[in-house]
């Protein structure tokens, strides 16, 4: 047990200091960023310049399929933006049955804001996640009616700031990127919001380092579904979304594929951004632990390419660097073994450390994070249980929709770049 618990203790001695700073929450929109101060008023970040007053023009694409629970609260957000360059909203209703694209147009026409357009681009074709066929049907139309330099992709549940896409287009600009994606702050009102829900971002972060994700040259390739900028010349450049049309986990992969597609810099040299948002909100409840297991379990399998040799080995992993610390520690104190008790303590409070900034940032009570090894524990159920459904033909279910894994070659959504991460 010793060693076992030896061994944890090097392992968050190396995540603590090699793994990007994963922990630390203070990854956010780059230098030169609008934003919207606590008074309500916009300007620009403290001690830089205006922005040019010469805005590139938008088109906001929002896939939607059975969304009236959440629409009234998140699609108002996008029509009031205060953007001061031209601005499109395209909300393409994925085969919805509880009336979200009336809904839509209802909300349009009661609240006002930018001009919405609402199109149905019916079910997806052979080969096609049902998001991305929504999102390819939004971008084609979004070419034909506009000519926008950007595309800003938002899910249906995600509420923004009245700023947000000034800042993300100021952001694109101010440090000519190619993505930029904000991961948006998820909802924690419930108790199993409040033990899951960070642990959620945690784990991302620990997986794909933001830090790793934003240098220039990474091999590390992440975005957040919820919210991306995404300059239309790179876009087209890289296929996107027909490349990525297999793609359970579309977001990361279409960072990758931004990544790799290059352009004006170069083969290879896409330059992407992904962090921690501030007026990007989640509005979707996951009120149940059923609710949360089923977001975890539809893509965990995927996320590790259907391989079980990969699925052996997280298992093998988490259990090593999150059960073994306060196993190790109960085990010492029982037995009467200082050593073991020693090193599963100081390896439980270097996790414990880690933890608290994401508990910070989600507004959490700090004496909350002695839990994450029992965190840890409903994930790595939340993983078997994902293999075990993809084994049984009931993998990467959402919303009556079941994705198998992708022809080969096509890409699952987790890319090789996640070896760095990993």
């Amino acid at each position: 047990m010793a060693w076992i618990a030896g061994a944890s203790l090097v392992a968050w001695g190396w995540l603590l200091a090699g793994q990007g700073f994963f922990w630390r929450t203070d990854v956010r929109l780059p230098p030169g960023t609008a934003h919207e101060p606590p008074d309500g008023r916009t300007g620009p970040v403290q001690g830089r310049p205006e922005p040019s007053a010469e805005w590139p023009s938008v088109a906001v694409v929002v896939p939607a399929r059975d969304e009236v629970d959440v629409l009234p609260v998140s699609l108002p957000s996008v029509l009031a933006q205060a953007y001061p360059g031209p601005v499109e909203v395209f909300l393409v209703d994925d085969g919805s049955t509880d009336g979200t694209g009336e809904l839509a147009r209802a909300l349009a026409a009661e609240r006002g804001g930018l001009p919405l357009t609402v199109t149905s681009p019916g079910e997806p074709a052979p080969g096609w996640t049902g998001k991305l066929w929504a999102v390819r049907h939004g971008m084609a139309l979004a070419r034909e009616r506009t000519d926008a330099e950007y595309v800003l992709l938002t899910d249906a549940d995600i509420a923004h700031g009245p700023d947000s896409l000034r800042a993300l287009v100021s952001a694109a600009r101010a440090a000519d990127l190619d993505l930029v994606s904000q991961m948006a702050r998820l909802r924690v009102a419930d108790f199993w919001e409040r033990l899951i829900v960070p642990a959620f971002v945690y784990f991302f972060g620990q997986l794909y380092p933001f830090r790793w994700v934003n240098r220039p040259g990474a091999r590390t390739a992440a975005a957040a579904g919820g919210c991306v900028l995404l300059r239309r010349d790179a876009a087209e450049r890289a296929g996107i979304p027909e490349r990525i049309r297999h793609a359970v986990i579309d977001d990361v992969t279409l960072a990758r594929a931004v990544q790799r597609s290059g352009g004006r810099r170069g083969p290879g040299s896409g330059r992407i951004w992904l962090g921690l948002a501030d007026h990007v909100d989640s509005v979707r409840p996951y009120p149940r632990l059923a609710d949360l297991w089923r977001m975890v379990a539809r893509s965990a399998y995927a996320q590790l390419l259907h391989s079980p040799l990969l699925l052996v080995g997280t298992v093998l992993g988490l259990a090593l660097v999150y059960l073994a610390p306060p196993v190790a520690l109960v085990a010492g104190l029982v037995g009467g073994s200082v050593p073991v008790a020693a090193l599963g303590a100081l390896a439980w409070a270097v996790m414990t450390g880690t933890y608290l900034p994401m508990l910070r940032y989600y507004r959490q009570p700090p004496w909350t994070a002695p839990l994450l090894p029992f965190t840890a524990l409903l994930y790595l159920l939340m993983t078997v249980d994902s293999a075990v459904q993809h084994y049984r033909g009931r993998g990467a279910a959402w919303k009556g929709r079941t994705y198998g894994a992708p022809p080969s070659g096509a890409g699952a959504g987790a890319p090789e770049e996640a070896s760095e991460g990993a």
